[in-house]
């Protein structure tokens, strides 16, 4: 089962009903269809062929969704780019996927210069105002036919690329098929959150995260209308679930809690809402706590993904009160266990890693492989299991608590930061001999980057002067937001940096 055969159903069975409303900007099922058999039939005219990938950096917009929609109709892998992502970020990413086409709006056309004059075989298609080099998607939808595009054969099934940072400071990309978008947001989601057909979902996330594809599989799969934001505003959020009749509300915490202030000022904008459903973090207790009295007839509903795992465990309405603190009960069809160092498993109450396993890699909700790295990801599955390597300790009735991140992993606004890439960042200084970072609690966006930093002899630099640094080369959200000068790292008789130490450390320090 193909996402595109989705789309092309639902077009014939209502074809008049909207599908995607996105600002002032508004498009059928039909009209949705139809241009994107018009993209897909115009990229294979150009060579673009099955299991190619092209790589849209693009915002949340109409011009986005057409375009998605059109590349899972050709059989070539989406690679999905944040704008948020500095451009040796984008570089490296374009350079391991090595696309076949680019996608982007002419003023992120720097931030993919590089990776074009390095290649003269990428596609370039612009959004606004072309250059010679390039071709415009106005003129690509124009040359396509809107005849259906050739079926797609079984397999492969590969379908999008998503890049997600690993330990090593280099990001690894995660191959998802069509067969695990569909299981996650058209059959597990849908039937988890009760979604219909008369459902209108607002995807505050963009759509460069699999939570924000996931409400497109929604949409496509159910029938069912998708709201956008340009970016997201909190105040115009709000306003959007009234006007537009919103009925689940998805995103992260942290999106949550930027919308708070204005729910309290106007709760009766949400009186169609009946879900939240967020991903990403710990919902925080005293965000928790506002949200319920201020709109108490809407369920919150908070589950535990991974870019490789899928949807793992959920939690909800119900079970805020009964189990706080809980990630929730694993879904059912998914398997879990947790175990120690040695892939032993855990006694009852004892944290462990989370191992997860749904069948076949890429025929339910786990990824297929990392893409051209057969050493990850033999490293990563374990006699079909994959390690996710997130730590956490399960209860007597079968909820799951987060404990710690095996994998250094910091998670703030909803956005993954894993440590070893800020550090490399910060190490790249003149003036730093090492560095080591942690997340620490924020109370507006859950955590927040920590780093120690220690100096080379003979010479200083400000705090300020490294976040500056680091946001050159790292995303905004990445930089750290907090460092602290020591004069050595504590260590283990085997080199290795205690990280718990620093931790302590900083706590007293702040």
């Amino acid at each position: 089962m193909k996402l595109g055969a989705i789309l092309s159903g639902n077009a014939q069975r209502i074809p008049d009903k909207v599908a995607v409303v996105c600002g002032d900007r508004q498009i059928t099922f039909a009209e949705l269809d139809k241009t994107s058999n018009q993209i897909a039939n115009a990229l294979l005219d150009k060579g673009i062929a099955l299991g190619d990938r092209v790589a849209v950096l693009m915002p949340n917009g109409i011009e986005l969704i057409e375009m998605l929609s059109g590349i899972v109709k050709t059989g070539a892998l989406t690679v999905p780019l944040s704008p948020r992502l500095a451009e040796k970020e984008i570089d490296f990413i374009l350079g391991h996927s090595e696309p076949s086409a680019i996608v982007f709006p002419d003023n992120l056309r720097d931030s993919v210069k590089q990776s074009l004059s390095r290649s003269q075989n990428i596609l370039s298609i612009c959004v606004g105002s072309s250059r010679s080099d390039e071709i415009s998607l106005p003129d690509l939808v124009a040359a396509g036919d809107p005849a259906p595009p050739p079926s797609l054969p079984v397999q492969p099934d590969d379908c999008v690329l998503g890049y997600t940072s690993g330990t090593t400071g280099l990001p690894k990309g995660a191959i998802g098929t069509h067969a695990n978008l569909l299981a996650i947001g058209g059959l597990i989601c849908t039937q988890e959150w009760e979604l219909t057909a008369d459902d209108v979902i607002f995807a505050s996330t963009p759509m460069s995260h699999r939570t924000g594809f996931s409400r497109l599989v929604n949409a496509f799969q159910l029938g069912c209308r998708l709201i956008l934001q340009p970016s997201f505003d909190p105040a115009e959020a709000v306003d959007i679930i009234a006007r537009e009749k919103v009925t689940v509300l998805s995103g992260v915490p942290t999106i949550v809690r930027m919308m708070m202030d204005f729910i309290e000022a106007k709760p009766k904008a949400l009186a169609t809402l009946r879900l939240i459903v967020t991903t990403g973090e710990v919902f925080p207790e005293p965000v928790k706590a506002r949200l319920f009295k201020a709109v108490p007839h809407v369920g919150l509903y908070t589950y535990l993904a991974q870019t490789e795992a899928g949807v793992v465990t959920g939690m909800r309405p119900e079970d805020h009160e009964l189990k706080p603190g809980a990630m929730g009960q694993v879904l059912p069809g998914v398997e879990v266990r947790l175990v120690d160092a040695d892939l032993k498993d855990v006694a009852l109450g004892t944290p462990g890693e989370i191992l997860v396993r749904c069948g076949e890699p890429g025929r339910f909700i786990t990824m297929r492989a990392y893409f051209n790295d057969v050493k990850a990801t033999e490293e990563v599955f374990v006699d079909g299991w994959l390690r996710t390597g997130d730590l956490a300790y399960q209860d007597e009735d079968g909820y799951l608590y987060f404990s710690d991140r095996a994998k250094d992993m910091i998670v703030s606004g909803g956005y993954n930061i894993y440590s070893r890439e800020v550090e490399l960042v910060l190490m790249e200084h003149e003036a730093v001999l090492d560095a080591a970072v942690f997340g620490v609690p924020d109370s507006d966006y859950g955590e927040a980057v920590a780093a120690c930093v220690q100096c080379q002899d003979g010479k200083a630099v400000s705090a300020e002067e490294l976040i500056a640094f680091c946001r050159t080369d790292l995303a905004s959200y990445k930089k750290p937001r907090h460092i602290y000068f020591i004069d050595a790292m504590p260590r283990t008789s085997a080199g290795k940096v205690q990280k718990y130490e620093l931790k302590k450390q900083y706590a007293e320090s702040a």
